[in-house]
């Protein structure tokens, strides 16, 4: 039995019904049956898996892989993922380092078949961190069905905690961040940038995204924000502003059909 979140309102109100639910909710979702099927699996089998050919053969043991760090759409790109995996993340020409979405360098880094004589997969600790992974993005996920930018909000902690623990530089942070789509995605609307910034150089973008951040934020200097308050801001800035917009294209499409309903009609 599937257990689906209870998510009745949006933006930063429903954030913090989710923020005072969460625990119970989340606990409830990792003890259901496809979740709990899908985790025993992987604990079971994970252990006999010693290449990349090996994980990206077995479906069902990927979909938890991939899941846990976000890739669910790729399920079917196999031979990219073990493509991915084979080629680790040690080498700046490996695909991983090659690909804006640093989530794919981090999943490849964590399994350690392209970095490492012996992959982590039978390692315990491993094991039982892809696991929480697995649950904590499902979960993410199956709100994101219902409101994809609660989805993006619950994401923000453990998305910068991999950042910053992955970057000792604040540039490469930065960078992290503007290759991280969720993250990218709160970013440029909490900081109040338009999706097109995207088209320009990308020092360019690195500045504007460190100017403004000072200017909205405070601060440019992310580890600020592995403080839960500052993330607790820039949550609720994304999500006010998320709001507005959804508000301001409704207003207007609400405004365009009364015009288009009070207009003449015209009788050919």
């Amino acid at each position: 039995m599937s257990f689906q979140p209870v998510v009745p309102l949006s933006g930063y109100v429903g954030w913090r019904f989710l923020e005072r639910t969460f625990d119970a909710q989340q606990t409830a979702f990792s003890e259901s049956q496809p979740i709990t099927r899908a985790t025993d699996y992987f604990r079971e089998n994970i252990g006999n898996v010693r290449t990349a050919e090996d994980l990206v053969s077995d479906r069902q043991l990927l979909s938890v892989a991939l899941g846990a760090y976000g890739l669910d759409d790729d399920i079917d790109n196999r031979f990219f993922i073990r493509k991915i995996l084979e080629d680790g993340t040690i080498d700046d020409d490996a695909l991983a380092n090659r690909l804006a979405d640093n989530r794919y360098a981090e999943f490849s880094r964590a399994f350690g078949f392209g970095d490492q004589p012996v992959p982590r997969t039978s390692q315990t600790s491993f094991v039982d961190d892809v696991v929480a992974r697995f649950e904590a993005r499902q979960f993410e996920r199956a709100v994101g069905e219902q409101d994809n930018d609660l989805r993006l909000a619950m994401n923000v902690s453990t998305g910068l905690s991999d950042i910053l623990n992955r970057n000792s530089t604040p540039t490469g942070q930065w960078f992290s961040v503007m290759g991280n789509a969720p993250l990218r995605n709160v970013f440029e609307t909490a900081l109040g940038l338009p999706s097109s910034i995207a088209s320009i150089d990308l020092d360019q973008q690195l500045e504007v995204f460190q100017d403004r951040s000072r200017t909205v934020l405070g601060t440019d200097d992310l580890s600020v924000l592995a403080d839960p308050a500052e993330q607790e801001k820039l949550i609720r800035l994304f999500l006010v502003r998320a709001e507005a917009a959804e508000v301001s294209v409704s207003s207007g499409a609400s405004a365009a059909l009364t015009l288009l309903q009070s207009a003449p009609q015209v009788i050919a």
